[in-house]
């Protein structure tokens, strides 16, 4: 839980430092500028305040890991609801809207997730979790969308260290192996989800890991 807030927050504060100008630069999803990802980051927390807000009353069907599904086919930003996000971003026009509605509803899904029993079963998805898993997968969210954020902004504030640390591991456990011991937490996500390919040092050392990469997840 304590995973989830400080990922969310620093995510948060990152956002909101930024300039007006910088919404319209790229970001490190493909075929979404900076706005795009900003309004995919509101429709995110609208998802974790109605998860949160609806129980369930069976046993878990996934956990922190299994939540994901793992593709073998990278987004294209063409999907219905990658489009509809584009399009609703636009209809923001200025910035600091944007940045008020993810200030509005992103503070209420924190508080949310601070209240929340981890031990409380709830629906997402078709599937059933306990809270606490729940927003454990979201922590690789907070972080991968945070390293997207600053994909090219050079100026934007990083992800915290604890949260690259934590988001390895969930990812590695998706993967099912582990990354080797020396590549860096951040270069590891990026490689392992396939937001750059890995330079030749790194293909090499990660030969004979089991991992089979990128991990496109959604």
């Amino acid at each position: 839980m304590d995973d989830f807030s400080r990922s969310w927050a620093a995510l948060r504060s990152a956002v909101a430092a930024l300039a007006d100008e910088d919404f319209t630069r790229p970001s490190g999803c493909t075929g979404w500028l900076v706005r795009d990802l900003v309004c995919h980051l509101v429709i995110d927390a609208q998802d974790v305040l109605i998860t949160l807000a609806t129980p369930a009353d069976t046993e878990p069907t996934r956990d922190a890991a299994t939540y994901w599904e793992v593709s073998d086919t990278a987004p294209t930003g063409e999907d219905p609801l990658d489009a509809l996000t584009v399009r609703l971003a636009a209809a923001y026009q200025d910035p600091r809207l944007l940045l008020f509605h993810l200030d509005d509803v992103g503070s209420a899904a924190g508080r949310a997730a601070g209240l929340a029993d981890p031990a409380l079963r709830v629906a997402t998805r078709g599937q059933v979790l306990t809270a606490g898993d729940y927003l454990s997968a979201y922590v690789l969210e907070w972080t991968l969308h945070h390293l997207d954020l600053g994909a090219h902004l050079p100026h934007a504030a990083q992800p915290r260290s604890d949260s690259l640390a934590a988001a390895r591991r969930l990812l590695e456990e998706i993967a099912g192996a582990a990354f080797p011991e020396g590549m860096p937490d951040r270069d590891a996500l990026l490689v392992g989800t396939g937001r750059r390919a890995p330079t030749g040092a790194e293909r090499a050392a990660l030969t004979g890991t089991g991992l089979r990469l990128p991990l496109h997840l959604g």
